[in-house]
């Protein structure tokens, strides 16, 4: 007991062995089942597994790629991705030493991710090549780009990247359909020195919505791989075509540098009319700019007034403030017969739409009456007046939307000389114009904004993540967390339907598809209890990436092992991969010592004997009468 109160403590030291370490990275990618392998690959991780000298030789960890790494020994073949680099860097930062080895079984192709040739690996690589090594004459379509988004009537771009693997020359055909109609054809020359070609084809959209492409390089004759000659594409077309009217009494320099400013977009046609013209067709256009309004515009504005339409007003020297006083359209000014400078305040908590500082507040003053200015709708100010210096809170460019109902004010003339102050400034009229286009483009638009909004794309491969989200928003415009949203789905050929329900996730309606089939479908999108719907289309192809090769990439992985100090192995030589893992000297058990130091009021079995003594002599001295 004076031991346990001193408690010295006793030096101790342990030896233990510490296998090597093999990580054994196995391809879970469809490609293993398109190349016919997948049988032979669990054969051969059943064959590591059971082999007693291997498994006593290493502390053996299972690994399964593809689109995601896991510590798995279970094997489908399905995923749709394969990345190579991934799970080779992750296990590297897991093995802490050289003497540890990696077998990786794949193909060799790889479709996301860095490229694994050039991965950073401290640990020998032995790459056990799975699948079909013999060249095979090939074309295929390795790369196609193009944007999202077209507007009609315009013409957008396809750029592709053939490329030709074979020892002869010849001349194939590259064509792009729409609805089985050739739009697009040119024959294509190729050789074994020139085995690959970039094209580029423009194409003219000439249907709004969603439209499906096809690019397509002819087949070779006894060619092993045909899915890796067509790719399917979408092309999202819209119809931002806006007319747009600036009518005046007189002109003026300011009817010029607008008009300039709006054609810069392709999209937008303007046309100046001065009120002597009859036969003006208000219906012809998405918005009308009225500069410096006096009597003369009376039948205008009430027409516009009646009809709801959207309109720009800009005033000046030369408006008549008691006519535009009287028209009751939400604004008034109490004015003095004189001009007055008026130079531009930013105000950066404009909401109506995103407008960058292009340096306004030093741009020239514009010029305008005199006067107290009152708007009496509800509206947002995006330059408040600056007077010799001092800034109020009186507007000098608002905007209004009612129920849909824009306009736009502006209290000045003199905008020819912001658009040249903006290109001595940038030596462009670009951030101008874009000033100019956000004013057109938030005063011309009628559509009323949807309650929900769905993000997903027009076209999908075949055994890809399809994921669909939603955005829902009760009446004041806020998120609202508490719907049902369903996201039904119908082919168009086999008219086959399917309800499936959002998941909420943070401040969205997420959810994932995975087991539609390649074709056609529609979409809704509902909210259950409510009247709101959102419908589209979108395209499952049946291009897999995972099937686009003709045969296994041996190089690359030649590479990969040379690099690394391992040895490249083919599927019929596991025997001989195994045995060079057995008797490769640079995997060898360690023998470690541990010290360690331990407290004798730790030691159990001490604790056990002192109550043992302690109840023994308690016993003796008790059957002896001593106590």
């Amino acid at each position: 007991m004076l031991l346990l109160f001193i408690n010295p403590t006793i030096d101790r030291k342990q030896f233990i062995i510490q296998k090597s370490k093999l990580s054994v990275l196995v391809d879970n990618s469809t490609s293993i089942k398109f190349f016919q392998k997948d049988t032979l690959v669990q054969s051969i991780i059943d064959d590591f597994k059971t082999h007693s000298e291997l498994n006593e030789r290493f502390d053996i960890n299972y690994y399964s790629f593809g689109d995601k790494f896991q510590l798995n020994d279970s094997l489908q073949f399905n995923e749709s991705q394969t990345n190579i680099a991934d799970p080779l860097n992750k296990v590297n930062k897991v093995l802490k030493n050289d003497s540890n080895a990696i077998v990786l079984i794949t193909d060799g192709n790889q479709t996301v991710g860095n490229d694994y040739e050039y991965s950073s690996i401290k640990n020998p690589v032995f790459p056990l090549v799975v699948g079909d090594t013999t060249q095979y004459e090939d074309v295929k379509i390795s790369q196609l780009n193009v944007n999202r988004y077209s507007f009609i009537n315009n013409q957008f771009p396809v750029e592709i990247f053939l490329q030709y693997e074979g020892n002869q020359s010849l001349k194939l055909r590259y064509t792009i359909e729409n609805k089985g109609k050739i739009i697009y054809s040119k024959l294509i020359s190729f050789s074994p020195q020139k085995n690959s070609q970039r094209i580029e084809a423009s194409i003219k959209a000439t249907q709004e919505g969603s439209n499906f492409y096809k690019a397509k390089i002819e087949y070779l004759e006894n060619e092993k791989n045909k899915t890796n000659n067509l790719k399917n594409f979408s092309v999202e077309v819209i119809d931002k075509q806006t007319e747009v009217l600036i009518l005046s009494s007189f002109y003026h320099p300011d009817l010029g540098a607008l008009k300039k400013s709006i054609e810069s977009d392709q999209q937008r046609k303007v046309s100046i009319r001065t009120l002597s013209k009859n036969n003006i067709k208000l219906n012809d256009f998405q918005l009308v700019i009225l500069y410096q309004p006096n009597n003369e515009f009376k039948e205008i504005i009430n027409e516009l007034t009646t009809r709801k339409a959207n309109y720009f007003l800009i005033s000046g020297s030369k408006t008549d403030w008691n006519f535009v006083n009287n028209q009751n359209i939400g604004i008034r000014k109490n004015y003095l017969n004189q001009d007055e400078n008026y130079t531009a305040s930013f105000n950066a908590g404009f909401l109506n739409f995103s407008q960058k500082d292009i340096g306004f507040d030093n741009f020239p003053p514009l010029v305008n009456k005199y006067g107290e200015t009152s708007i009496s709708i509800p509206h947002q100010t995006l330059f408040f007046q600056n007077i010799n210096g001092f800034t109020s809170q009186e507007p000098l460019l608002a905007t209004s939307n009612v129920n849909n109902h824009k306009k736009v004010f502006l209290m000045g003339e003199g905008l020819w000389k912001w658009r040249s102050t903006s290109y001595l400034n940038s030596n462009s009229f670009q951030d101008f114009d874009e000033f100019i286009g956000n004013l057109v483009q938030f005063a011309s638009s009628k559509k009323v904004r949807n309650r929900i909004d769905v993000n997903i794309k027009s076209i999908y491969n075949a055994n890809a993540r399809i994921q669909v989200g939603a955005f829902y928003v009760d009446e004041n415009y806020q998120f609202d967390d508490r719907a049902t949203l369903l996201f039904t789905t119908i082919n168009k050929e086999t008219k086959e339907k399917k309800v499936i329900p959002f998941s909420l996730t943070n401040n969205s309606y997420q959810l994932e598809l995975t087991v539609l089939e390649s074709g056609d479908y529609e979409y809704s999108v509902d909210v259950e209890g409510q009247n709101i719907t959102k419908k589209g289309v979108f395209k499952i192809n049946q291009f897999e990436i995972e099937q686009q090769f003709a045969n296994a990439n041996k190089e690359k992985l030649q590479r990969l092992s040379n690099k690394s100090e391992g040895v490249l192995y083919f599927e019929n030589q596991e025997t001989s991969l195994i045995d060079q893992l057995l008797t490769d000297k640079r995997f060898v058990s360690i023998q470690k010592s541990l010290n360690t130091k331990e407290e004798l009021i730790n030691w159990k079995w001490l604790l056990a004997i002192i109550v043992f003594l302690l109840s023994s002599e308690w016993l003796t001295r008790k059957y002896f009468g001593k106590i």
